[in-house]
């Protein structure tokens, strides 16, 4: 991470640009860190299997315990994060989710909510064990 300051809407049209064929994919993830809560979202550029790359949205706030409250929250950022982009430019974007489909997994208990709300705003979510590029790197960034 070199820290530049990225123009999201000028890098994302000079990508499509170059590269027609694009998968833009937006995901946040989150680790409590002592007083702190950290998040991270990602704006993820996949190029095929020719690689990818992102850009990173890093923020602590005072740390949240409830685990559900948490876990919306990311839900939150990456929604939010999709439509500032595509109120702008017409691209599509997928939303990746950390949640689990498993009921086994306490994140289960959020995926019908999550996935629901981006559905109904035109977004495709892929939820685990589906595709999850920017939320492994949101989960890479946040620790």
């Amino acid at each position: 991470m070199d820290g530049t300051i990225v123009n999201v809407i000028n890098h994302t049209l000079q990508i499509m640009a170059e590269h027609p064929d694009v998968e833009i994919h937006v995901g946040t993830d989150s680790q409590n860190q002592g007083s702190r809560t950290s998040y991270s979202t990602v704006i993820a550029y996949r190029y095929g299997s020719r690689g990818a790359h992102i850009i990173v949205s890093n923020q602590k706030v005072p740390r949240i315990r409830d685990f559900w409250s948490r876990l919306w929250k990311e839900a939150v950022l990456s929604v939010e994060t999709a439509e500032w982009i595509t109120k702008q430019i017409n691209v599509r974007i997928e939303i990746d989710m950390d949640y689990n489909c498993d009921k086994v997994h306490k994140s289960s208990s959020l995926v019908n909510a999550a996935k629901g709300w981006a559905n109904s705003l035109g977004y495709k979510v892929n939820i685990k064990p589906d595709n999850q590029i920017a939320t492994k790197a949101a989960d890479a960034q946040c620790r």
